[in-house]
């Protein structure tokens, strides 16, 4: 397994940046700041973060439900980032997840959640920083 590599790019005279991944050299994310440092026009670092962990953990969570052998017709979820001042940072990470599934159990998606926080990358970088609470529903 190679490492992965990124490179940002200043491109303007404040703090606005794009990002790459060597992977995916084609696709950019612009970062920045809101005023007077940045412009505001980019995602600021804890907004990046707290995307990287939601993809990541849904990955995680899809897969894994997709393990089960059940049907599952629909996966969505919010995440919210709970930023403290003092240190600048999140403390917390919430995030529910909804799911439209025929047979699918609460036993299913909590196992599923337990099993994501010990194989999802970003959330095993963060777990010891910030705390993360989970919450579900199921329609059928």
């Amino acid at each position: 397994m190679s490492n992965l590599l990124v490179e940002i790019k200043r491109t303007n005279q404040k703090v606005r940046f794009e990002g790459v991944s060597v992977d995916n050299p084609d696709i950019t994310i612009p970062f920045d700041f809101a005023p007077p440092y940045g412009d505001g026009r980019g995602f600021g670092g804890p907004e990046l973060l707290l995307m990287s962990f939601a993809g990541c953990v849904s990955t995680a969570i899809v897969f894994l439900l997709n393990e089960t052998g059940k049907h599952i017709t629909s996966y969505s979820a919010k995440f919210e980032g709970v930023r403290v001042e003092k240190p600048l940072s999140l403390s917390t990470i919430k995030f529910h997840i909804s799911v439209v599934s025929e047979d699918l159990t609460n036993e299913d998606v909590e196992g599923v959640i337990k099993a994501a926080a010990d194989l999802s990358p970003v959330w095993l970088a963060v777990k010891n920083n910030v705390a993360v609470e989970t919450s579900y529903e199921i329609s059928r």
